[in-house]
């Protein structure tokens, strides 16, 4: 058994969010850690969102209100959304309440004592119409080093470069498509050169294991060639103070810098609601311990470089030593599971341009499922992917309904009708035998690509058994076996369809959560084959004048990976159907409201 951090992005709060971030990060996470689960790890998964920097400003001045009212306001939103979604987190929380800014400042703090934040001084680009700064990611214009158009002032996507945004050719603001100003401004920077022996030392290991995704590590060891330091604080008033600059009330720490401490700091706060507030050293402290990072391909910057960096400088680990803080020493990434993107209807997704289709609208329409089970299939998970509401309509009717749901209905109907209960089989043919033994190996194939986060072959290979066992019953006609001397052979047949379906059925659970438990309950089961989160109101530990709500779950009473025998005699009542099949004018129905007719 080893311990599991599954480590999961972030959601921005300065609006809903929509299904391309959780085909990035939230359901590949979940699938991983349900699996996790189900194989005897001790998994820990947290995440939430992320409240601080500009946009979270400028929005709020939009809607006429403060930005923790707009936090508040969009925080809420998110946890009902993957709530909904039924993301198994242990704590889903927040980066504004006071464990966050507390263990924020205690990794900055540490990280400049031993060295590795050093002060400079630098052009930073201010919105001339608000005062404000701008934030790198939202300062367009054309690289300076391969001249491709839409590089950020941060990075450009097209040649990976770190960019300044002072950089840029013909710079713009993303917000208001104005020309920013760029002024004199004094900043700590983390100091990335005095790192970077240490970070590329622990690249090479990472590529060494071969585990990680090529086009993550590649483009991981890329970004150290032209390493140099990146500021960590900012001039806005929206954010965490500055240690040791508290007299500067317009300084506040990057959120870039705050919101990857929250993988430490939920798990602190994960630990203190647990009753042992050390609990998270297990997976912190613990060399043996694994951590995964699951994310979209535009922040694996931030979590290849970044975040390792600011962990290595935590620790002591660069050129300039140092020792760790009472945090004790912390683990860096184990993997870096980062997703590419994905698009809707050949179209990058644009709230602006109302190419979005938000999570909360997805699921008041569809099933939670429906959508778990595209992104599964036919994600982004190693290549760009496109949501088309043909495809989804396809998978939906031609995979889950005609082949899983109907496997289900009929053996469910059928056991139903003829015995009312799960029968006593006789003796085993070898197409029983072959059925059973086929899908007994197909544990193994789908819980290790699940392992190494191939989700695409895992439910590829899943739904390769659901279709063996389909043509299992067109080659034994259960149906036809109607006198009472076939009974036997009957009861033979169905005996062997219920451990076939309960089989499957915990192999898809960690895809299908929500129709695995329902699956489980038409067969006479509690309906708890997949722990479901739940929301909690909660009252901040160090501000107790502040509630919020937190996604957590209990998650230990798993059914562990492998076949579990059904019992003969356990009741099966007729079914209803699991899935439902949607009418090819749903298609018509959602491109007239993308485009707004």
């Amino acid at each position: 058994m080893s311990r599991i951090l599954s480590a999961v992005a972030w959601p921005y709060a300065n609006g809903p969010r929509h299904i391309g971030h959780v085909a990035g990060f939230g359901v590949p996470s979940d699938v991983f850690s349900r699996y996790m689960r189900m194989a005897g790890h001790d998994v820990l998964m947290v995440s939430g969102t992320d409240e601080h920097g500009t946009p979270i400003l400028v929005q709020a001045d939009a809607d006429g209100i403060t930005p923790r009212e707009l936090a508040d306001k969009n925080n809420r939103l998110i946890v009902e959304d993957l709530t909904q979604l039924g993301l198994s987190y242990d704590l889903f929380t927040r980066t504004t309440t006071g464990n966050h800014y507390d263990v924020v400042r205690r990794m900055f703090a540490r990280v400049r004592d031993n060295g590795y934040m050093i002060t400079r001084t630098q052009m930073s680009a201010i919105s001339p119409s608000t005062g404000r700064t701008l934030p790198d990611r939202y300062i367009e214009g054309t690289c300076p080093i391969c001249g491709a158009g839409g590089a950020r002032g941060d990075q450009c996507d097209a040649c990976g470069n770190q960019l300044d945004p002072i950089d840029l050719i013909n710079p713009v603001s993303r917000i208001n498509g104005e020309t920013p100003k760029f002024v004199e401004s004094t900043h700590y920077f983390l100091d990335l050169p005095a790192l970077a022996e240490a970070l590329g030392e622990w690249l090479d290991e990472r590529e060494k294991s071969g585990t990680w995704r090529p086009n993550v590590i590649r483009f991981s060891q890329n970004i150290l060639e032209e390493i140099k330091p990146r500021a960590m604080t900012r001039d806005i008033d929206w954010g965490i103070p500055v240690p040791g600059w508290e007299d500067q009330p317009n300084k506040r720490l990057y959120v870039w810098f705050d919101a990857v401490v929250g993988y430490l700091s939920a798990s602190i706060e994960w630990a203190r609601r647990s009753g042992d507030p050390d609990a998270w050293r297990k997976w912190w402290n613990d060399p043996d311990a694994l951590s995964y990072y699951f994310m979209g391909k535009d922040n694996i910057v931030f979590h290849s470089q970044i975040w390792p960096a600011e962990l290595l400088g935590y620790n002591g680990g660069g050129a300039r030593g140092g020792e760790p803080g009472d945090m004790g020493e912390l683990n860096l990434p184990t993997e870096v599971v980062s997703s590419e993107f994905l698009t809707m209807e050949g179209k990058k997704f644009s709230t602006s341009k109302s190419v979005v289709i938000y999570v909360r609208d997805m699921l008041a329409r569809y099933q939670a499922d429906a959508l778990r089970y595209f992104i599964s299939a036919a994600g982004p998970e190693n290549q760009d992917a496109d949501f088309t509401w043909a495809e989804f309509v396809r998978r939906t009717n031609d995979e889950l309904v005609a082949a899983w749901g109907n496997l289900v209905n009929r053996s469910a109907s059928m056991i139903s009708k003829r015995f009312g209960e799960i029968p006593t089989p006789g003796e085993l043919e070898d197409v029983d035998r072959e059925l059973l033994d086929a899908i007994a190996a197909g544990f193994g194939e789908v819980g290790d690509n699940i392992a190494a986060h191939r989700q695409k072959a895992a439910l590829a290979a899943a739904m390769r058994l659901v279709g063996k066992a389909n043509q299992y019953v067109a080659v034994t006609e259960p149906f036809r076996l109607k006198s009472e001397e076939e009974r036997p052979r009957l009861a033979t047949v169905l005996w062997t369809l219920a451990q076939a379906v309960a089989d499957l059925n915990l192999v898809l659970s960690p895809f299908l959560p929500h129709s695995a438990n329902a699956v489980d309950r038409i067969f006479g089961g509690e309906g708890r084959i997949a722990p479901l989160p739940r929301i909690e109101e909660v009252t901040d530990l160090d501000e107790t004048d502040r509630a919020y709500p937190i996604i957590t779950g209990d998650y230990t009473d798993v059914p562990t990976w492998g076949r579990h025998d059904v019992v003969p005699g356990t009741p099966v009542a007729k079914p209803k159907p699991i899935f439902v099949k949607l009418d090819p004018s749903v298609v018509d129905e959602e491109l007239a409201r993308l485009a707004g007719e």
